[in-house]
């Protein structure tokens, strides 16, 4: 297993993200008036040019649609929570700032809040695809003050891929779809027990794996607990954030139960920051791993020229959806989120950057993003089309799960609270901590990053 970073090392690793965050924008955006700066997430898996490929399309399209501008991209290649670092020192100085940056909309009222975006509304009043765009894909892009700060390229659903090849040698169901929680671990079980050689669980976990530990692993158990029609995490009455119930309790045995009896991955590969890259590249391809809970994109890393091209995943892999935890309505569970893009307040080129944003975003190149990217589509013309609903099997699949999803509470605290989850969850899994004590650490915490805004679950 890793070792823990001590203080002093975190103190240093956050000064030299800094630092590669300061020279990776060079001379700032202010440095052409003619140069839109375009900063973005690139995969760590250097076989998946998802992004790079359909961002460069754009910057032809783009340069040949306003001549004599050009579009010069600024990458950060790091896993989530680096990113989501590099990202917020380059914000914070003109001289660093790029004129428009893709940011996870569980980030984007934190930055809001600390004055790092600028507001959008001017732009999207005079903007008619704007009308195109869903109301709950709008929202995630809010404010408190009630102004828009970006724009989504799309959602996302999550579920359960299972692989058919390890259930067929397990004995168990083709068309498996669980009920709750005990029929996921029962298959799991299964699979420890007759396929040797196997992951049969993945539950992302921890603080290396950042947002997806707290969105695909803990947010997708917690949102099935209870009755369905209240947030478990925050009071939208009381406007504060929720101590750990049972619900909360009983996710985190959940999380304790897979790696405790070993029918996840190894604690070392399951804290490992780049452990999707395995599982997406390696573990699903190769017939290693029989359940992973994971999100609607995966087939972007299987499309050909990818480098892990699978062009029989689908026949392989099955799909089911998470199940609440005993069943109950609705039974099944999803969490959505989802990236926009927004354009800095220090940036020196926003009319610019805006220009870039409607090119990016015709219809047309919407299409081709939702596509390619596995995306769900955040606008009506496109999802009404034929041919983004038929593109790649799973799409209708990830689609319906839209009427049973969830979406976290994006106030200015979420991610010290995300981060606080993935603490309780890597306590759990490690055997450190049991799911009580690790909720109790949870709860002081909480306490801590809220200045006491909360009410006892």
């Amino acid at each position: 297993m890793p070792v823990r970073p001590t203080a002093a090392y975190s103190a240093l690793l956050t000064a030299a993200l800094a630092a590669t965050a300061l020279t990776a924008c060079g001379s700032g955006s202010g440095s052409s008036a003619d140069t839109v700066k375009v900063s973005y997430k690139q995969s760590t898996d250097n076989s998946i040019k998802v992004m790079d490929t359909y961002l460069a399309g754009v910057k032809k399209e783009f340069e040949k649609k306003y001549p004599g501008k050009k579009v010069e991209f600024v990458p950060v290649k790091a896993p989530d929570s680096e990113y989501y670092t590099k990202l917020q020192q380059m914000l914070r100085s003109p001289r660093t700032a790029p004129d428009l940056v893709y940011e996870d909309t569980f980030l984007i009222n934190s930055d809001i809040t600390s004055g790092y975006l600028r507001p959008l509304d001017r732009y999207l009043a005079k903007w008619p695809d704007w009308k195109r765009f869903a109301g709950t894909a709008k929202a995630a892009a809010k404010g408190q003050d009630g102004k828009t700060y970006g724009v989504p390229d799309g959602t996302d659903t999550r579920g359960l891929w299972f692989d058919k090849r390890v259930f067929k040698k397990a004995g168990l169901p083709l068309n498996w779809q669980p009920k709750n929680w005990d029929d996921v671990l029962a298959a799991a079980r299964t699979i420890k027990r007759r396929v040797p050689g196997v992951t049969p669980l993945n539950v992302y976990t921890g603080k290396p794996a950042g947002e997806r530990s707290t969105m695909q692993g803990f947010e997708m158990l917690l949102y099935g607990t209870g009755d369905g029609t209240s947030d478990p995490l925050y009071d939208s009455t009381s406007k504060k954030w929720l101590t750990a119930g049972q619900g909360f309790k009983d996710s985190l045995t959940f999380v304790e139960t897979v790696y405790r009896e070993k029918l996840g991955p190894d604690v070392s590969d399951a804290l490992d920051p780049n452990f999707a890259t395995t599982v997406n590249g390696e573990l699903l391809p190769q017939g290693r791993l029989g359940i992973d809970l994971d999100g609607s994109w995966l087939p972007q890393a299987w499309l050909p020229g990818s480098g892990h091209e699978w062009p029989d995943w689908s026949r392989q892999l099955g799909l089911a959806y998470m199940p609440t935890q005993h069943g109950q309505a609705p039974g099944k569970v999803s969490m959505s989120g989802g990236w926009t893009w927004a354009v800095p307040a220090k940036a020196g080129n926003p009319d610019l950057a805006f220009d870039f944003i409607r090119t990016m975003q015709t219809e047309a190149n919407a299409k081709k993003w939702y596509i390619a990217n596995s995306g769900i589509s955040v606008r009506s013309d496109v999802a009404e089309d034929p041919a983004y609903a038929t593109a790649q099997p799973g799409i209708r699949f990830f689609t319906d799960l839209v009427s049973s999803t969830h979406y976290r509470p994006a106030y200015p605290a979420y991610p010290k609270v995300s981060t606080a989850i993935q603490e309780a969850m890597e306590s759990v899994t490690t055997g450190d901590q049991s799911a009580e004590q690790a909720a109790s650490g949870y709860d002081d915490t909480l306490k801590d990053v809220t200045g006491g805004q909360v009410t006892e679950k």
